[in-house]
């Protein structure tokens, strides 16, 4: 069963103030259809248990975008930071996104064909992130950029599913990887060669449980 990462927080309350923008997940700095993705985690390896750092509600979805607020446009980021929290529905409509992102990832790593369901749910969040230039009104030549949506949070749905268009379509989508280490259920981009893993911890614990059965064998 998922858990919240209130548990998480709990677990590190003694380390003193966490910064508003912390969010609980072990991989971040991925495009931001995986950070998305990887949101949801196994702690602890094969024997772990499954972890939504989202699960809490609206609130832990304020954090994740505070936390990746600075990677959107600026335009975006700047509606973002005034925006009122996020409500039952905008959180909802994440967590759609995040089901179709793991489900179309899940295809692309495998060599599958992607679902079609999931495939509609990106494209439709995808349309929210459309803008075009108009001539703002008044006595000079002066352009403006009009967006499809107003709401901050449907804005960032909208980027977060564009760029998905563009991390399974396009040039670096043979790059995208599922973690291979047992029980882990993460997914990135293999930016250089020697990159095995999502995280050193997975690559330390499959080394070490290798080490382990030669150790047994011998």
């Amino acid at each position: 069963m998922a858990e919240s990462v209130a548990e998480e927080r709990e677990e590190q309350g003694d380390r003193g103030e966490r910064d508003e923008s912390w969010v609980g997940v072990l991989l971040t700095g991925e495009p931001l259809p995986l950070d998305l993705v990887n949101t949801t985690y196994i702690k602890g390896g094969v024997r772990g248990r499954l972890v939504d750092a989202l699960a809490a509600g609206p609130q832990d979805l304020d954090s994740w975008l505070a936390a990746q607020r600075h990677r959107f446009a600026p335009e975006v980021a700047a509606a973002l930071a005034d925006a009122p929290p996020a409500g039952p529905a905008q959180h909802q409509e994440f967590l759609a996104l995040r089901r179709a992102l793991r489900s179309l990832a899940g295809s692309r790593t495998s060599g599958g064909s992607p679902d079609p369901g999931a495939v509609a749910v990106v494209n439709t969040y995808a349309r929210t992130a459309a803008d075009w230039p108009e001539l703002a009104p008044g006595p000079e030549f002066r352009a403006v950029v009009r967006r499809a949506v107003a709401d901050p949070a449907r804005l960032a749905l909208g980027a977060v599913a564009a760029a998905a268009v563009e991390l399974f379509a396009g040039d670096g989508a043979e790059r995208l990887r599922a973690c291979p280490a047992p029980g882990c259920i993460l997914y990135f981009v293999r930016t250089h060669a020697r990159r095995s893993w999502c995280t050193a911890g997975c690559g330390n614990r499959v080394r070490v449980a290798r080490h382990s059965r030669r150790a047994r064998a011998e």
